[in-house]
């Protein structure tokens, strides 16, 4: 069976075509004139971002021929590291090697892997920082799990990566086919990301992340189910959810740093096949022109899917 990088790849060349040939190159400018296809759609949009970089990966889950626009290019991280290490928690918890109902001192004290200095994460940079109240307090795995997912938090991130271990979240992302993507470190490392020691993600290795949750492959059936729940409870719907038609079903998580904004998602049309969509965006200074930018290919995307 081919990678889902492959599929990707090889479903984005049917629907890209020659109009669309520019995207393949990593950063290149989107570009694409006529015809009314999806890839001419999204690439045109794109166009619209001058010096924009965009990975985009549609995966429709029933088979169908999806899309790849510059799906293998690298970028950094940002939150959506987040899905591969909430996945390696609960295949752990499987394993018997951690306990979701587990309590964990929550602390504010971390180590670089730049140098092993030690450094601390800020409520002022972070989405939740209502977490910070409660360092001192034992907080149950399955609640940190929660508030890494639902409301990014920082300090919920690091305190579950250092029991997740980025080796095993890096070999997990592996096995579930997703070549490219790593993860090193938690967050707000300032040493590791002045040394480039940063966290990657690829398109179409998030979309092979969530389409592995979405078929029950990335763990077993319940802990997928469980997965797929805390992703639907996300609360920051700004991005993919917004370019859907209120009370779209979606399981999806969002990440940001300063001119980035990715967004990847399960999205579950009523009375068609769902869909995994994924896409990032660098080198766009002006945040709500990269949010403009996601939700009408999410926009896009979505009127394609009903039209198949």
């Amino acid at each position: 069976m081919p990678s889902p990088s492959a599929l990707l790849s090889r479903r984005g060349i049917l629907l890209a075509a020659a109009a669309v040939a520019a995207l393949a190159r990593p950063g290149a400018t989107a570009h694409a004139q006529g015809g009314g296809d999806l890839a001419e759609q999204v690439a045109r949009r794109i166009a619209q971002v001058p010096g924009a970089r965009v990975g985009v990966a549609y995966v429709p889950l029933d088979g169908a021929p999806g899309l790849a626009l510059d799906a293998d290019a690298e970028f950094h991280a940002a939150s959506t590291m987040k899905v591969p290490v909430m996945v390696e928690v609960f295949r752990q918890a499987e394993r018997g090697g951690a306990e979701l109902d587990q309590p964990v001192l929550l602390v504010n004290d971390f180590t670089s892997i730049a140098d092993g200095s030690p450094f601390s994460v800020s409520p002022a940079d972070d989405s939740d920082s209502s977490m910070y109240a409660r360092i001192g307090d034992r907080v149950p795995l399955r609640e940190l799990v929660e508030r890494m997912i639902v409301r990014s938090s920082n300090l919920a991130t690091n305190a579950v990566i250092a029991l997740a271990d980025p080796v095993r979240v890096t070999a997990t992302l592996r096995s579930l086919g997703a070549s490219r993507m790593r993860v090193l470190r938690g967050v707000e490392d300032g040493k590791a990301y002045e040394r480039g020691l940063n966290n990657t993600a690829t398109a179409a290795d998030l979309a092979a992340v969530l389409r592995a949750i979405a078929e029950d492959r990335a763990a077993s059936p319940a802990a997928c189910a469980a997965m797929r729940s805390v992703l639907e409870r996300q609360e920051f719907n700004d991005e993919i959810p917004a370019g859907l038609p209120p009370g779209t079903r979606v399981a999806h998580k969002t990440g940001q740093i300063t001119a980035v904004l990715h967004d990847a998602a399960i999205v579950y049309p009523p009375r068609r096949a769902p869909y995994v969509l994924v896409v990032l965006t660098s080198d766009v200074p002006d945040e709500r022109t990269a949010r403009a930018l996601i939700v009408d290919v999410s926009r896009l995307v979505w009127e394609a899917h009903g039209t198949r």
